[in-house]
């Protein structure tokens, strides 16, 4: 079905570009990737077609939560054991950030003969950076990510995973290097086998699954059509994707098969940046900007990479509290909640609207700040709007066709739901007594 999709979509924008004028223009033509190029071999964006699935309605969201017998904007993140047990959250998410174990694939034991950096993974040593083995050694690898699997399950949550590894375990420096990297061969067939290794610890568990985060906006500022960027793909994964292009957008597909694969029952989603276009919309200040349009061609990238065949796409706010980028000179991260200068709320709402009618899927946002103005601006206690603003306005989230909104900290001294003084907490209480309808 998301294949149908993608040829529809493909084929609609062909026929508005053949309309276009009247002969010596310009012409369109689609490469061996399905993406429609012009002459010069520049990206052609076309406003969304309608999909057959009717993906393009408007409500999107709801369409991805009733599966999950949910029909409102779901609220959750990234928190301490003690704090996911006391508020009624709707999903729990884990970041997986680290190194790949050594060798041609995942160990059978962590205790034993288990590296990962030439570092020892046992509990004897210091530690180890795959993920694999962030637990008790005596336990079989990706008990860690079992663990959540395990304690959402007995709150009822639904248990988020976000696999953001190209970057850290390639050792590449972060942008268009780790790009480059996604065409190691050598390197990307151990990648695929970390990532096959999740999905097959996953199985059966209705979960959801949060596919590099930041990658794909590096890898659309290397070149705007993923069809031209090359990347291990068949050449590095037989197994899964001999089907597959070596290229980023054959990439983004393969990673999605193989969740159909192995964990049939998870939900899965790209992440898609908003500076990926190489205007940083959400913190654009400029009123002459066009956000629907970097929307689109944003949202054109992410269905040549394969965003048609997930489930939903991943956008963020900021990567860190308002406060905090204040206090090194950023000031251009705090959004007006008055919605009056940008950049601000109104802003980021029109563009993610657009991006999800030009994908068809809908929209989970992620690592939202966690500051709010009662506190402070030190380490772990920054000052933000964005927890409150999302609160107070669950209807433009799903306006937006947003399907949920996670907190989390992006980085180490930022505010979590343990440092902002019970905020967060009283926020979620609040609104599970009166949550937001995604289909209003």
């Amino acid at each position: 079905m998301a294949r149908m999709k993608a040829s529809a979509y493909i084929l609609t924008a062909l026929a508005a570009v053949a309309g276009c004028g009247g002969g010596g223009g310009d012409s369109a033509v689609v490469d061996s990737g399905g993406v429609v190029v012009d002459d010069a071999g520049r990206v052609v964006v076309q406003d969304a077609a309608p999909r057959p699935d009717g993906s393009g309605a408007a409500c999107m969201a709801g369409n991805l939560l009733a599966p999950l017998g949910k029909s409102h904007v779901l609220v959750g993140g990234a928190m301490a054991d003690t704090t996911a047990n006391s508020i009624p959250i709707d999903l729990r998410y884990l970041y997986l950030s680290g190194g790949i174990a050594d060798g041609a694939g995942p160990c059978s034991s962590c205790a034993s003969g288990c590296m990962a950096g030439g570092t020892s993974c046992a509990n004897s040593g210091p530690g180890c950076a795959w993920w694999g083995c962030w637990q008790y050694d005596q336990v079989p690898p990706g008990d860690y990510v079992k663990q959540l699997l395990d304690k959402t399950a007995t709150r009822q949550q639904l248990p988020m995973i976000t696999y953001y590894m190209i970057l850290q375990a390639g050792g590449s420096a972060e942008g268009a290097a780790e790009v480059t990297k996604a065409n190691d061969a050598t390197f990307m067939r151990r990648y695929y086998a970390d990532w096959r290794f999740l999905l097959q610890r996953i199985g059966q568990t209705r979960a959801l699954l949060h596919i590099e985060p930041d990658f794909w906006g590096y890898a659309e500022q290397v070149n705007e059509n993923p069809t031209a960027i090359p990347a291990a793909v068949a050449s590095a994964n037989a197994t899964d994707c001999a089907a597959q292009p070596n290229t980023i957008a054959g990439m983004g597909r393969c990673m999605i098969a193989m969740v159909r694969k192995y964990a049939p029952n998870a939900l899965v989603g790209l992440h898609a940046s908003g500076w990926g276009t190489k205007i940083d919309v959400l913190s654009n200040t400029n009123m002459s900007l066009d956000v629907a349009a970097e929307a689109r061609k944003l949202g054109t990238f992410m269905l040549a990479i394969g965003a048609a065949d997930g489930d939903f796409v991943v956008i963020e706010t900021s990567d860190r509290d308002a406060g905090y980028y204040a206090s090194i000179g950023q000031n251009n991260r705090t959004w007006d909640p008055m919605n009056l200068t940008l950049p601000n709320y109104r802003q980021a709402m029109t563009w993610a609207k657009a991006l999800a009618e030009q994908t068809g899927k809908p929209n989970l946002w992620w690592q939202l700040p966690l500051g709010n103005v009662m506190l402070n601006n030190t380490s772990e206690h920054w000052r933000d709007t964005r927890v409150d603003y999302f609160f107070d306005h669950p209807d433009e989230i799903a306006a937006a066709h947003g399907a949920g909104m996670a907190f989390g900290a992006g980085a180490g001294g930022q505010t979590t739901p343990e440092t902002d003084n019970g905020h967060f907490a009283s926020r979620v209480r609040a609104y599970a007594a009166n949550p937001q309808p995604v289909c209003p």
